[in-house]
């Protein structure tokens, strides 16, 4: 399934956002993270309709990539 593309956009940038301040981290290294992430990829792909998951499970998930990097 895939997401409208505004809307997924405005997704991204809540998970960022979120994710900065959760990892205590600027905004410019959480959005350079997001868009190498293998979480975007799925996202962007629509794999697994990741798009569709709360912002605070994509946030963990983010998290989770960062604790393995």
């Amino acid at each position: 399934m895939q997401a409208n593309r505004i809307l997924l956009q405005r997704k991204y940038s809540r998970i960022i956002e979120m994710f900065a301040r959760s990892a205590n981290i600027p905004l410019e290294q959480a959005l350079d993270f997001f868009y190498h992430s293998e979480l975007y990829q799925e996202m962007s792909e629509g794999i697994s309709d990741m798009h569709c998951r709360s912002d605070h499970y994509l946030v963990e998930e983010m998290e989770t990539e960062w604790k393995e990097q």
